[in-house]
């Protein structure tokens, strides 16, 4: 209880600078919608590996808050959305999805170069899978590392000398206030961004009614619908495909033939090989009232056009890992 008397909505965090920082703006919306509310930090396993994601599994990111739940150490928690299984979880809703911070994927570059000036053999330096394969199929040459670590390591390995840049989420960048730090930010047609990348998901015990609903009022419709159409995708291509994969979706204004304007979903995808060889794209528009199955359905169209068929193109062989071991503990899935 608090020195009012009300009690106080536990919020559960990560305890990166990014992730306190995207729980604090949960924070206020809650005490701006009448409650009182703290933030709880929760250690991940994943905040105590310097393992690449792809190997420690990006569940590790989310399971620890979602037990701290499930035990009544938090009443809320918040993800990063794009770390959370696709697969429901029935204990739990996900009350609100916030409006989303840009989606797209930033360069932080040497000499405030942009992605197509950096010169053959320039060392990048990124984490995910999915961007390793774009970097690596736009043919300049480009040396790709794994890279972990907090926001202000992976930026510093630019500063020092190591890295010639290094690709990070935009929106982690801005929910910083690191912005001034980006050489470019990179169209999707470069590099689609992961599903839900710039996305909050507030998490609440499923039973927990009166809750949700004053959560409810944080949630932001068009970005659930996106996000619900990249995840669908996803959850799609899970099934039959474990190549990298990226998407974005957005609302746009669309005119009937009685002149009527209304919203529709524009979806954009992905599966990439993991050497660069080979990519499939493919998009889709559709209502938003069925943005999943609109995902899915895309995800079932880049399976026909061969997807399934790059999961066996393996990744040629790397550097060791740039990290910090001294941040690990700090460390944030971007």
């Amino acid at each position: 209880m608090s020195e009012t008397g009300k009690k106080v909505v536990r919020i559960g965090t990560r305890g990166s600078l990014l992730a306190t920082t995207q729980a604090d703006t949960v924070r206020r919306g809650l005490i701006a919608a009448g409650l009182e509310a703290e933030l709880v930090i929760v250690k991940t396993a994943g905040d105590l590996s310097a393992a690449p994601v792809q190997t420690i599994g990006v569940g590790v990111f989310t399971a620890a808050l979602r037990e701290a739940l499930t035990d009544g150490k938090v009443d809320v928690a918040v993800h990063s959305y794009k770390d959370l299984p696709t697969a429901p979880d029935a204990r739990f809703v996900i009350a609100a999805v916030p409006e989303r911070e840009d989606p797209r994927d930033a360069l932080v570059a040497r000499d405030g170069l942009v992605l197509g000036e950096l010169p053959a053999g320039s060392r990048i330096g990124t984490s995910a899978p999915r961007r390793i394969a774009q970097l690596r199929a736009l043919g300049q040459g480009l040396d790709v590392l794994p890279l972990r670590g907090n926001l202000d390591t992976r930026i510093g390995k630019v500063a020092s000398g190591e890295l010639d840049a290094v690709v990070v989420a935009r929106a982690g960048l801005a929910r910083i206030d690191r912005l001034d730090v980006v050489t470019e930010s990179l169209d999707p047609v470069q590099m689609l961004p992961a599903p839900a990348q710039g996305a909050l998901a507030i998490e609440c015990r499923r039973g927990d009614t009166d809750l949700i609903d004053v959560v409810r009022t944080l949630d932001d419709a068009n970005a659930r619908a996106a996000v619900a159409a990249e995840r669908g995708l996803l959850a799609e291509l899970e099934a039959g495909c474990t190549a990298p994969v990226g998407a974005v979706a957005d609302v746009v204004e669309s005119i009937d033939e009685d002149g009527r304007i209304f919203d529709e979903i524009s979806l954009r995808g992905c599966v990439a090989a993991i050497d660069g060889s080979d990519s499939i794209r493919a998009s889709i528009v559709g209502p938003l009232s069925g943005a999943e199955e609109l995902g899915r359905e895309l995800a079932r169209e880049l399976l026909d056009l061969g997807a399934r068929d790059l999961v066996a193109i393996t990744e040629p062989a790397v550097s060791a890992p740039a990290t910090d071991s001294a941040n690990t503990g700090r460390a944030t899935h971007v």
